[in-house]
């Protein structure tokens, strides 16, 4: 099917207004500064709205990406088919516990370094290894980010997503009361239609920590978004389906433990100051490869000489290799191609097959 990007802004403008916007360049939306137009783009505030939408692209054929705030994404220069939704969801909530601890309860797109101050200022910590991830919390669960030998990983309790994936496996549209969960039929036993559309209908769903296979750099909700190499060691984005992701993180639980505001202040500016001395300025998307096992990826593209190598107006960061930066006005495939040459120099030196962090999207064509 042809998405009509036209026809569904028209259709959508009624409930999203100025929020909804067409042919919008996704350069604007990313770290990098990089990436072609988004058909359409649009900017979710609520979990009704989310749901809604999630529901109307299942029953009309169109294409949902879901994102964050672009922190750790490539868009292609091609830009994005379907409609682009940022998860703008901030709210959050603290519960004091009996034991002097406290549960955080944030939606998916509260941004880590605004709540590290809020929550310094309060004498919460658990968090404030974080200053210089400038992601939501949702994303950082998606990569279970960390900084300062801390990561996600140990403060987190429990997320709760939109699960997409029946309606996906089965073609349907049928959908059930915002928030009701149901559950996947026995094996073994047949179902009557009403169960069927039950399963196959998306709904919200709790994972605890021990669930979310969380480890370095990883959760349960990358492996749909693998980045893989063609023969000649370009990155491939991972294959698009209706819906991505097809389970999208909604809400989660982080547990927070009491400290002097004026300790956590301190330590938060001096995280800051960190990344400053050792990062680029220049726009980027963060760490580009994960440390390979007992080393460092910057070390490794350091060694093969790939430190300050450009593509067209992309580069290598001469103050951390293991940093693409854009000088202004790269494209996304002068990014691509200089990843392409510092993974294929480590592979060929070292006999090291280094791993993306950052994730593809959207519209590629590779020379």
């Amino acid at each position: 099917m042809t998405f009509d990007a036209e026809r569904v802004y028209t259709t959508l403008l009624p409930r999203f207004g100025r929020r909804l916007r067409l042919h919008e360049p996704l350069a604007r939306h990313c770290t990098f500064g990089v990436g072609g137009p988004a058909d359409l783009w649009l900017t979710l505030e609520t979990r009704d709205e989310l749901i809604w939408l999630v529901r109307r692209c299942l029953a009309e054929g169109w294409p949902l990406l879901v994102v964050g705030n672009g922190t750790n994404v490539l868009f292609g220069d091609g830009g994005v088919r379907g409609i682009v939704a940022r998860m703008a969801l901030s709210d959050y909530r603290l519960a004091e516990q009996e034991d002097g601890s406290a549960l955080l309860y944030a939606e998916a797109g509260v941004s880590w370094p605004k709540l590290l101050n809020e929550l310094a200022t309060q004498g919460w910590g658990g968090l404030e290894f974080g200053p210089g991830i400038p992601g939501t919390l949702g994303g950082g669960v998606v990569s279970n980010a960390g900084a300062h030998q801390r990561e996600l990983s140990q403060v987190l309790e429990w997320v709760e997503v939109l699960d997409v994936r029946p309606a996906l496996a089965l073609g349907t549209a049928r959908s059930v009361a915002d928030g009701e969960s149901r559950p996947q039929a026995d094996q073994g036993h047949s179902q009557t239609e009403e169960e069927d559309a039950r399963v196959a209908a998306p709904f919200v769903r709790r994972y605890e920590r021990a669930e979310l296979e969380l480890s370095y750099r990883h959760s349960r909700f990358r492996a749909g978004r693998q980045v893989t190499f063609d023969e000649r060691g370009y990155p491939q984005p991972a294959p698009r389906t209706l819906i991505e992701p097809a389970e999208i993180i909604l809400l989660l639980a982080v547990r927070l433990h009491r400290d002097d505001p004026a300790k956590l202040r301190a330590l938060i500016e001096e995280y800051r100051q960190h990344r400053k001395r050792t990062q680029p300025p220049q726009p980027s998307a963060g760490s580009v490869f994960k440390n390979p096992p007992g080393d460092y990826a910057g070390r490794l593209i350091e060694q093969v000489g790939a430190k300050g190598l450009r593509c067209g107006r992309a580069c290598i960061s001469e103050r951390h290799a293991n940093f693409i930066v854009n000088l202004g006005g790269a494209r996304a495939a002068d990014i691509a191609a200089l990843i392409r040459e510092a993974r294929n120099r480590v592979r060929e030196r070292f006999g090291v097959e280094l791993e993306l962090e950052v994730e593809l999207r959207g519209e590629w064509e590779i020379a």
